[in-house]
């Protein structure tokens, strides 16, 4: 006895989708070709559902769009839970290269880009030192123990300040900037960056 064959599947129509969302959310097909990384012919095609993009195009795009994968394929959006725990040894961190800073990444990988925060610990003589971000992005840093110095460019020229425990340091960072620990005890900071 055979079995009958199955009905082939077709792959999920996922242009109309798209489509809504990005106009939702006020998007020209060039921001989110932008957003995304992929082509604004490509992004055309979809959404006229002239192609079927393959599953790291629909990854991208729903990260670009800020949604769920399974939404951007017609399903449901799922809700998040009422209380979310992130236990500590699932926050990720990064070390500079000499190991005396560590920003452990408190905010969500969603909103990266845009809204972005850490906690810092620098070690006596550690310096986390970075390029100029886009313009108009600013970071706030709170010290939450210890002493740190800020160095940040302002109309061409580097300023410096030192931020105390329990001061707020809000600066510009479209420019080189930089974040030391002149002591000679750790440091510990909440470091928030804002990207326009």
């Amino acid at each position: 006895m055979s079995l009958p064959s199955p009905e082939p599947l077709e792959p999920p129509r996922v242009g109309a989708t798209l489509q809504a969302l990005r106009q939702t959310q006020g998007l020209s097909l060039d921001e989110l070709s932008r957003r995304a990384g992929v082509s604004k012919s490509m992004l055309s095609q979809i959404e006229r559902n002239q192609a079927n993009p393959t599953v790291a195009v629909v990854w991208r795009l729903a990260n670009a769009l800020r949604v769920e994968l399974a939404e951007l394929l017609g399903g449901e959006r799922h809700s998040a839970p009422a209380i979310e725990v992130v236990h500590a040894h699932n926050i990720p961190s990064m070390s500079s290269p000499d190991g005396l800073c560590q920003l452990r990444i408190l905010g969500p990988i969603d909103l990266a880009g845009d809204f972005e925060w850490y906690e810092l610990t620098i070690q006596p003589g550690g310096a986390l030192e970075s390029a100029a971000h886009e313009p108009g992005s600013r970071e706030h840093l709170s010290v939450l123990k210890g002493m740190l110095e800020v160095s940040a460019t302002q109309a061409s020229h580097m300023v410096q300040t030192v931020v105390q425990a329990g001061e707020t340091a809000r600066y510009a960072v479209d420019g080189p900037h930089a974040i030391r620990n002149k002591t000679d005890a750790a440091a510990t900071a909440l470091l928030v960056v804002l990207h326009p």
